[in-house]
Parts: structure tokens; C-alpha cells; sequence
């Protein structure tokens, strides 16, 4: 058995502003019509002994993953949720843990990260067949790419002797750190090293033993918090606290750079970890003038760049090597050669605390959307959607009333101990302070424009009362 455990805690901020803190790159189709996750999900199909994917992914994206791997049907697996984001090494643990619960200690663990881009799947199944009597005896095996270019982005992996004559499985000698550009050259023409994608295959018992040795403080942690699994809809809650005390660490650093049972298996299947606006270049078709071109653009004598239009049209005359992404609250314009510090950027939106960092200006919720359309100081207006069936929580606010018109669908409106049902162009005022709740109990969506109004107007002033979605408290 062969249980794929996906990765989903990334926060992506290197594309923004596509990809956001609470919409992160995993969920968005930057190369082809289904988002990253579902192409990790897909390209399993027909792997042998392959069963659902087990999903590990961070608290606010459970209702995104679920809804994403529906969509491709994919779905079926557990979904385990995050309490805080303690990198790759802790969500593995939990991975681990989970399948031993479930009986299945012996199976086989395949961890990929849901936001690479791989254009090869038979490739990548192919390498996992040929690691697989390795993991069985109880190796940890990582696939590392064979590498296209003297590449200073990524840690590299020195592959020493095959295990076996002529076999695909070779020893590891080293985890190298990204090099300078020198250094990469070299590993390049030695022909000795291969890119490290943080891809890995193994049985939960072997990378718990291996855990248990290089870094008992983060098994413990997990162990800990997996003392008190929840069941909450579709999801596999674990306890909270005795998981922040986990330390903070990637599966390379905890144990694969100290074990001595790692071993590598070559991966020639096309793979980016679409890290940069430029990775995200190199891996589309480009134009005769090495443009990658999405949405409404106008171009004019221009080479070398990439351009995304979500909104509105985008003319560009005469720029070269640039990346200019346009969404409906923001707008990007970089050098290629400084895509790697869009995060930089991000830092300064969080330090300002500015919602682009965050959000989209659409929403997603598990009940439907909603979208802003004008804010100022003291009022903001917002298109709200339900979809049928679906209510938000019962709620209340400190700082804001809300007035409510139906512009399309049916609304069943609760406030404070009245409940009347509203049509189209009908309207209603919910007062600062008054329980209330908004449902669709028709058949197409609901749309309505709501109005706030207060003196503070952020999403946090939201008091959960009753939730139909697992949500609670402010």
C-alpha cells in the first residue's frame, strides 16, 4: 500500500500578488486549467497500490482543499489540519502517526508538496517504482531532480554509488546548501549532483525511528498532539497546544541530512517548484519574443517578460525582462532578475497591515463568496453569494451594522428573535450588537450587496455564536 501524503501548508508569497496568505499558490491554475494541488492529486492516478491522498494542510485552507480535490475527484482521504505552520518534518510526523492509528504503519508514505509543477507524471511514477523495494527495506528515499542548469536556487543532493549494480537507487553522500553561482556550475559538469525537491518516500515506522534519533523534541510534540484527535466534518483535528511546542524544522534538516539510511532515486520528469514569478516563466510556452502573455495584455516591443491581466487591460511598450501581474487590488512591476524578492514586499504589506498580503478581493468561504467592492473609513460595500443550501454562521458584531439588499435569489434573514424571508430588491438593517444570520434556502445562488457601516470594520469583529462549518469564536 502506498499512501500519498500531500503537503499543503505553503504561504507562496514569492507570487504575490496572486498568491496570498489565505489563497495561497497551491490552490491557483498558474500552468493549466486545475490548480497545483489538483495536478499533485491527478498525476497519482494509476500508480500502483496507490490509495486516496492523505492531505496535511494549515487550519484556514481545510474548506479549499476539500472543495479543490472534490472538484477532480480526488477526494476520500483524510484531511489532517495544522494548528500553526511548523514546516515540513512536524506535518510529516503527523502523516506518520495518523497511518500507525489507522493500521497502517507498514504502508508506504509518498510525501510530495502540492504547489510543484512536474510535466512528466509517468516519470515521477516510474521513480517511485523504482524506490519502492528500497522503502520497503526500510530506507528513506528522496528522488532528486536531475538538474538542466547550473541553478543557484536550490539545495542539491551528491549522489554516491548505486546499491545495486546498474540499479536506479543510488547512496547519498551529502545535502549541499544552495551554492554561489561557481559552485552550481560545477555540480553541473560533474554530473555527481541532483537538485533537491523535497520529495520523499518511505514507511511511517522508518521516518519515526529516524525522527525519534535526529530530532525527538518534534516527535514528541506530535505524538503529543495526536494524543487527542478530533473528528470535526471531513477533517482530522489534532490537539493545539502540545503541537506549537514542535519545533520549527524541514524534514531535510531534522533527519534526512543525518540519517544514514537515506538514499536517492534520479527524477528526469520536467519538475519546478514554481518558487519565483521567473520559475513560473521558464515553465509555460512562450512567445517568439520569450513572453508568457495570460489575460487582457497589449504588448508592444517586449521580450523576456511575463505579463497576467485577471482584471482589466494591461499595456506594456518597450520593457524587457520584466514581471508585471496585474490583480483587481493590486498590481505588480519587477525585474526579472529581483523576483525572488517579492517577499520582500509581502513583509512590508504585513508590517503595514494591509489586507492585499492577505486576501483577494473575492473571498472564498465554505457557504459561497464575497467580494469588496468600496471601502472608506467608517463604511465599506460588499457583494455577498450563498450558495443554495447554505447559511453563514449565527453571529454578531461590536463595531458595525450591516444593511442587506437581495439583488438576486431568495434570503432567509434571522435577527435577534425575528425571522422573515426577503426577494429580490428587498432590503433589511441588522443594528450593531444583534445576533443574526444570513441563509439560501432556494435553488440558484444568492446575491446581495451589503452595506457596513461603524467604526471598525475589519473581519475579525465577527462573534460565531453557531456554526455549521466547525467555526467558533471571534
Amino acid at each position: 500500500m502506498i499512501i500519498p501524503v500531500i503537503l499543503s501548508g505553503g504561504a507562496g508569497t514569492r507570487l504575490w500578488p496572486l498568491s496570498r496568505e489565505l489563497y495561497p499558490k497551491q490552490f491557483l491554475p498558474l500552468v493549466a486549467e486545475r490548480s497545483l494541488l489538483q495536478e499533485t492529486a491527478l498525476r497519482l492516478r494509476g500508480l500502483p497500490q496507490a490509495q486516496a491522498p492523505l492531505v496535511v494542510c494549515n487550519e484556514e485552507h481545510r474548506f479549499l482543499v476539500a472543495e479543490q480535490l472534490r472538484q477532480v475527484d480526488a477526494g476520500g482521504g483524510h484531511i489532517l489540519l495544522e494548528p500553526a505552520a511548523r514546516n515540513t518534518a512536524p506535518a510529516v510526523a503527523l502523516a506518520a502517526l495518523h497511518a500507525q492509528r489507522q493500521g497502517n504503519g507498514d504502508a508506504l508514505l509518498l510525501v510530495l508538496p502540492s504547489d510543484h509543477v512536474i510535466a512528466d507524471p509517468a516519470a515521477l511514477q516510474q521513480a517511485v517504482l523504482a524506490g519502492e523495494p528500497s522503502a520497503r527495506d526500510g530506507a528513506l528515499v528522496t528522488f532528486g531532480v536531475v538538474p538542466t542548469r547550473a541553478e543557484t536556487g536550490y539545495g542539491y543532493i551528491h549522489v554516491g554509488d548505486p546499491l545495486t549494480p546498474g540499479g536506479p537507487a543510488k547512496q547519498v553522500r551529502a545535502f549541499v546548501e544552495k551554492p554561489d553561482a561557481t559552485r552550481a556550475a560545477g555540480y553541473l559538469a560533474s554530473g555527481e549532483y541532483l537538485w533537491n525537491g523535497g520529495m520523499f518516500l518511505f514507511t511511517a515506522g522508518a521516518y519515526l525511528t529516524e525522527l525519534e534519533r535526529h530530532a525527538p523534541a518534534i516527535l514528541a510534540a506530535c505524538r503529543a498532539a495526536c494524543d487527542d484527535l478530533q473528528a470535526d466534518l471531513d477533517f482530522v483535528r489534532v490537539a493545539r497546544e502540545p503541537f506549537l511546542t514542535a519545533p520549527t524544522d524541514s524534514v531535510d534538516y531534522a533527519v534526512m541530512e543525518h540519517t544514514d539510511r537515506a538514499v536517492v532515486v534520479p527524477l528526469d520528469a520536467g519538475w519546478s517548484d514554481v518558487g519565483s514569478w521567473d520559475a513560473l516563466l521558464d515553465v509555460q510556452a512562450a512567445d517568439a519574443g520569450g513572453n508568457v502573455i495570460r489575460g487582457d495584455v497589449l504588448a508592444e516591443d517586449v521580450s523576456g517578460s511575463l505579463i497576467h491581466s485577471e482584471s482589466r487591460l494591461v499595456a506594456a511598450l518597450g520593457v524587457r525582462d520584466h514581471v508585471i501581474v496585474e490583480t483587481a487590488d493590486a498590481v505588480l512591476v519587477a525585474d526579472r532578475a529581483r523576483a525572488q524578492d517579492v517577499k520582500r514586499l509581502v513583509e512590508r504589506l504585513k508590517a503595514q497591515r494591509r489586507d492585499e498580503s492577505m486576501v483577494h478581493r473575492q473571498v472564498l468561504r465554505p457557504w459561497g463568496s464575497y467580494e469588496g467592492l468600496v471601502r472608506s473609513e467608517r463604511f465599506q460595500v460588499k457583494r455577498i453569494v450563498v450558495r443554495p443550501g447554505a447559511s453563514l454562521s449565527l453571529q454578531m458584531h461590536h463595531h458595525r451594522a450591516e444593511h442587506w439588499v437581495v439583488v438576486k435569489g431568495t434570503a432567509r434573514v434571522t435577527c435577534a428573535d425575528q425571522v422573515r424571508m426577503l426577494s429580490e430588491d428587498q432590503s433589511t438593517y441588522i443594528p450593531i450588537g444583534s445576533v443574526h444570520r444570513l441563509e439560501n434556502p432556494g435553488r440558484i445562488d444568492l446575491e446581495i450587496i451589503e452595506v457596513q457601516s461603524g467604526s471598525y470594520l475589519g473581519e475579525d469583529d465577527i462573534v460565531r455564536l453557531e456554526d455549521h462549518y466547525g467555526r467558533s469564536g471571534a
